[in-house]
């Protein structure tokens, strides 16, 4: 009897063992947790828990990290079913990479544990991301550039640098697991305007925490041939025009400029520079220059026609004709001399031609000369002797009855001052007055003057 009551105790002892004993189904949600080698921050499993026993206070460790979390207990009720995020931190001797397997403990109020194997991808920091851009030519003026988050770890304020021939700038960001961020960056083409097409590198200097990574990515510089053409024209008389070409594309542009010019303008037409081609078809000529361009270069054609000189020439035609055509209209034309003579006396005295010549017919001719102040007329006449002679108003008038075409009269008088000249002595203009085909017509002679400082000769105007 006593045997069959120890074989009962043994059993209820077994059974209540086998009840009280961890009994956990696990399932992780993810199976490519990573670790960060050497990033003080936690690798996170999200592991859904079901307890098939008597609910408990669960107690989580580990001996693969410096750290963990939760701490304390998590309770889960029988037959419960609870997600438990644990988080693991790596320790700082940490050598290995890629993916490594470790226990995780899980322990009861009772001291029951189990262990759970659980596998992490440790990762460094300059391979758990990838960087790029999208492609873009030179006409863009943005670009969009991507990060992409390689690992399936949850990145808190990054501190990322971009750096590459387009652009350089710094930005904080926080990206997910396997998250991919982009960034649209403006850019300034002069920046770029020299780069040829082609593939380029962006280096990004990442900081997280107390470890920096650097981690390059490539940018494609599409190919573009953009020519651009300007052209500047000023001035009037000296006409100047600058042609600029530009190559604002990024592969080696061929560029041809041709300029026409007349017979006439091509006279008076410089280049800067020559071009290298000249070409004639009729009463045009052209001229073509050929340039092979890099990016961002550029080249500058100067056209100056200097219209000044013919400008003259014709203003000279001009006046020529006009002067003819006026000197062709003059029916009389007066002629008025001056000279110096010696008087007997010592008078200051002066002898006056005036010669008359008619271009065409005229008749009824009056010709009236004025005497200057403090002069005097002398009794003597040379050539035709005048009509009258006002001493009163100081006039003098010749009269002829008609002139033939191309007929010349002259005549001459002389005056005097006992009052001495010094400087310039002006005698009035000598006027006609005549008649021409029943019509009254003027002329009137040139200024004569004369200047008693020279020495003693004809002077006019």
């Amino acid at each position: 009897m006593k045997k069959i009551f120890f074989g009962v105790v043994i059993t209820f002892l077994l059974a209540l063992s086998f009840v009280s004993a961890v009994s956990l189904n696990i399932e992780p949600q993810a199976d490519d947790v990573a670790m960060i080698y050497r990033l003080d921050q936690p690798a996170v499993f999200d592991l859904k828990i079901t307890n098939n026993g008597a609910g408990d206070y669960f107690m989580f460790y580990n001996f693969f990290g410096s750290d963990m979390f939760p701490k304390g207990t998590v309770q889960i009720g029988g037959g419960e079913t609870k997600l438990v995020q644990v988080g693991i931190y790596p320790r700082e001797d940490l050598k290995e990479e890629g993916w490594v397997q470790f226990d995780l403990y899980i322990q009861g109020q009772n001291k029951d544990e189990m262990k759970y194997p659980l596998m992490v991808k440790v990762v460094r920091l300059r391979d758990a991301f990838e960087v790029g851009a999208e492609d873009f030519d030179p006409s863009s003026g943005k670009v969009t550039i991507y990060v992409q988050n390689l690992a399936n770890f949850n990145f808190n304020s990054l501190d990322m640098k971009f750096k590459s021939p387009f652009f350089d700038f710094e930005k904080i960001l926080s990206i997910g697991p396997h998250e991919k961020e982009t960034i649209e960056v403006t850019l300034n083409k002069e920046d770029f305007r020299d780069l040829m097409a082609g593939y380029y590198t962006m280096n990004v200097e990442v900081t997280a925490g107390d470890q920096q990574a650097d981690v390059q990515g490539t940018i494609r510089f599409t190919e573009k041939d953009i020519v651009v053409s300007t052209e500047n024209q000023y001035g009037v008389i000296i006409n100047t025009k600058k042609i600029t070409k530009s190559n604002d594309g990024n592969v080696v542009s061929d560029t041809t400029t041709v300029i026409k010019k007349n017979v006439i303008s091509r006279l008076f037409t410089s280049f800067n520079p020559e071009p290298d081609l000249v070409e004639r078809k009729g009463l045009v000529i052209y001229y073509t220059w050929e340039r092979e361009l890099d990016p961002g270069e550029s080249f500058v054609i100067t056209v100056r026609t200097n219209w000044l000189l013919p400008l003259l020439i014709i203003l000279l035609i001009v006046a020529i004709v006009i002067l003819t055509k006026q000197f062709s209209k003059t029916n009389l034309v007066l002629k008025k001399r001056v000279r110096f003579v010696r008087a007997k006396g010592g008078e200051f005295a002066l002898k006056v031609a005036v010669m008359i010549t008619a271009r065409k017919f005229v008749e009824r001719v009056n010709v009236i000369d004025r005497l200057p102040p403090i002069t005097k007329l002398h009794e003597r006449f040379g050539g035709e002797m005048p009509k009258k002679v006002d001493t009163k108003n100081r006039k003098i008038e010749w009269y002829f009855d008609k002139l033939q075409a191309g007929e010349t009269r002259v005549i001459s008088y002389i005056i005097y001052s006992k009052v001495g000249v010094l400087g310039k002595f002006v005698l009035p203009t000598t006027t006609a007055i005549y008649e021409k085909d029943g019509e009254v017509h003027d002329a009137e002679s040139n200024r004569a003057f004369f200047i008693a400082e020279e020495a003693r000769k004809t002077v006019e105007d």
